[in-house]
């Protein structure tokens, strides 16, 4: 293939995966990680080359989300000291964990939370903050522990598990909760997953340059579409990009 034609292959794959990952809170692997396997990477390579550029989805929604200041430092702090230390374990087991059972029960497991949201009407619309004592936080951050090890170990959908604990545990909207899980999860999170597996894993560092452009791009893009359509919009896309990252996961 034409190298200046692989590289924009890659550039719109990554383009189009970060927006709609920025606009539901997760997901860019549906499009990205299949993307860089097709163009003929091997899975471990693909998976860190994708770690290392999705960095930049959490950079370009933290310049947008800045702008509306919506985040809670205490509760940011919270999630970056649960997360990271969960990351970085994730990062070291993926080469222990089966891939096809890892990919068939986080696939089920991710169809079942866009049809929740389907399901309740109401769900992510309002913020009603709760389980802010340290019970609920201990609980919580036991589940956040849970999704940062999966975010570590596999490359799709981790983001979205996230950003439902944070709506059904936390109470927070879906406007509020992508904010978090693009800011913590996208940039620090996956930040700490790609210098693990930058350091014990191959990758496509020739593509980095405009995979980082598309992320960026894509995850500026896609919070700018979330602020200004709300929380309505986010659901829906939050509940599609769910069932399709999760059929992609199966199939």
């Amino acid at each position: 293939m034409n190298p200046v034609i692989e590289q924009l292959i890659v550039f719109v794959a990554s383009l189009v995966a970060n927006t709609f990952s920025a606009l539901a809170g997760g997901g860019a692997g549906l499009i990205q990680f299949p993307a860089l396997i097709f163009l003929g990477l091997p899975f471990s390579v693909a998976l860190a080359t994708h770690k290392v550029a999705s960095v930049a989805l959490g950079v370009g929604a933290t310049l947008r989300y800045l702008k509306e200041d919506i985040l809670e430092r205490r509760f940011a702090g919270f999630m970056f000291a649960v997360g990271i230390p969960a990351v970085v374990l994730g990062s070291f087991a993926v080469i222990k964990i089966p891939d096809s059972v890892a990919k068939a029960v986080l696939g089920l497991l991710t169809i079942s939370l866009g049809l929740y949201s389907c399901l309740q009407k109401q769900f992510g619309q309002h913020y009603t903050p709760v389980h802010r004592d340290r019970r609920g936080f201990i609980s919580g951050g036991g589940l956040l522990f849970v999704v940062g090890f999966l975010n570590g170990a596999i490359a799709s959908g981790t983001g979205l598990f996230a950003t439902l604990i944070l709506i059904r545990w936390f109470g927070m909207d879906y406007k509020r909760a992508v904010a978090y899980t693009l800011i913590i999860v996208g940039l620090f999170w996956n930040g700490s997953g790609a210098v693990v597996l930058g350091l014990i894993a191959e990758v496509k560092w020739s593509w980095i340059p405009v995979l980082l452009l598309g992320s960026f791009v894509g995850g500026y893009l896609g919070a700018h579409l979330a602020i200004l359509k709300g929380n309505q919009w986010i659901k829906r896309g939050y509940e599609i990009v769910t069932v399709l990252v999760g059929l992609k996961l199966l199939v």
